[in-house]
């Protein structure tokens, strides 16, 4: 049973952006009780919302795919950090969540989740004091998080000695990839940290971590064998420690898995080992909405690996009005940087509704010569070719973004529509 909280029904009012300034306050879950049509225009333009239908097929696809392969999932809170969609993934079998930090931890325990993993190395006592009090409150939760250097254990040390506290943290080792993010970048430095750990008192040895989505270059001959070899390294670790005895659980935790390249860490996360059981744990995130580019082009390589026809749905749109054609061949659109990703391409428009239409069909493709160019703060710039379908001031149009990590950070709140465009219900972040 999900435990109650702070963020159980999150009240939406003028405040958030894309809320109506002139509309009566409303919990999250009775939104869908407004009767509110996103053609409608009772919400303010820029809105961002989440098909329904297409969340529903990513949850259970996800879900389907793990159960498969044989491994746990826990998807990556920081894409969302909405205590809605945490509570979806858990009611879809979800073995729990991951977070990059304390703070995120927060809103994921509050949520409901009995299992996390903090994907990062922790050393800051704020940090250290935050997770002690939040594992206080949740007696029942298990917390691991990241240890890659013999530095960090001293410094937990450091930590349990000035606060006279008895804690023994739950870690995973961090093997990390040569010029690239944290982890150990030698078999020999995470051998001697894992012996350390085995002594300290201060930490129990949990498993082993790895991130592999610095590798994927979407070349399916290069991300197979560059993933291919991290895996048999931590493998090798793996044994190493193993052999050793130096395992603080009574399970050994593999974990790793970004949303591009996911499936070819599946050997890793289900090695073997002689002492005690192990659990493979997928952290992907960006699978429960998707995306219309980076992800997308990504996922047709999983696809094809995998022998699928079809996998995950793109979820997530911003819509903006038209409210410029200053010149033949330019529509000026209201969003930009501050409501729609932008750091792996622009938005791309994908369907759009003329001014005053909300009937069956009223939804249509966007012409092929439909591009946004460039992005302003609250602008962004489309071209189109003015020889065909012009886009008139009014006009409504959907955009739909490559990383769904940084749209959701520019909003409080995202209605969920269904196929028709009714407004069906929302989720709040909590950034």
């Amino acid at each position: 049973m999900l435990k109650e909280s702070i963020f159980s029904d999150f009240v939406l009012n003028a405040s958030a952006k894309g809320y109506p300034l002139a509309a009566e306050p409303c919990a999250v879950s009775a939104l869908g009780q407004r009767g509110w049509h996103l053609l409608d225009d009772a919400l303010a333009y820029p809105v961002a919302v989440l098909r329904r239908p297409a969340l529903a097929h990513n949850l259970a696809w996800m879900q389907a795919f793990v159960q498969r392969k044989g491994v746990a999932l826990a998807p990556h809170g920081k894409t969302t950090m909405s205590p809605e969609l945490f509570r979806m993934q858990l009611q879809a079998g979800a073995w729990g969540l991951t977070f990059a930090n304390v703070h995120q931890l927060r809103v994921g325990l509050a949520a409901g989740a009995q299992r996390a993993i903090i994907a990062n190395q922790l050393v800051s006592d704020a940090d250290l004091d935050g997770l002690d009090h939040l594992l206080n409150q949740y007696p029942q939760a298990r917390v691991w998080f990241l240890v890659d250097s013999l530095a960090q254990l001293r410094t937990l040390a450091d930590w349990g000695a000035r606060r006279g506290q008895p804690r023994c943290w739950d870690v995973l080792l961090e093997l990390g990839i040569a010029g690239y993010r944290t982890g150990c970048r030698t078999h020999e430095q995470a051998l001697v940290l894992a012996q350390a750990m085995a002594e300290s008192g201060v930490v129990r040895l949990g498993g082993v971590e790895c991130y592999e989505g610095g590798l994927g270059q979407c070349d399916s001959d290069h991300d197979i064998e560059a993933v291919s070899a991290l895996v048999r390294s931590v493998q090798a670790l793996v044994h190493q420690i193993d052999d050793q005895h130096l395992w603080g659980g009574e399970e050994v935790l593999l974990s790793a898995g970004g949303s591009a390249v996911f499936d070819l860490v599946i050997p890793m996360l289900k090695t073997q080992v002689k002492s005690r059981p192990v659990q493979g744990v997928l952290r992907s995130g960006c699978y429960v909405t998707h995306d219309h580019w980076n992800y997308a082009r990504y996922l047709k390589l999983v696809e094809s690996r995998e022998g699928l026809s079809a996998s995950l749905q793109p979820a997530l749109e911003v819509w903006a009005q038209v409210q410029s054609v200053p010149e033949p061949g330019l529509a000026i659109l209201s969003a930009g940087r501050r409501d729609l990703s932008f750091d792996q391409c622009m938005p791309m428009p994908v369907r759009w509704a003329a001014r005053g239409q909300s009937g069956e069909g009223a939804m249509q493709a966007t012409p092929e010569s439909w591009k946004v160019k460039a992005l302003s703060d609250q602008h962004a710039h489309m071209v189109f070719d003015a020889q065909g379908v012009w886009p008139k001031v009014g006009d409504r149009v959907a955009l739909g973004i490559s990383h769904p990590c940084t749209t959701f950070d520019k909003w409080r709140w995202m209605a969920i529509i269904e196929d028709d465009g009714r407004i069906s219900g929302a989720i709040s972040t909590h950034f």
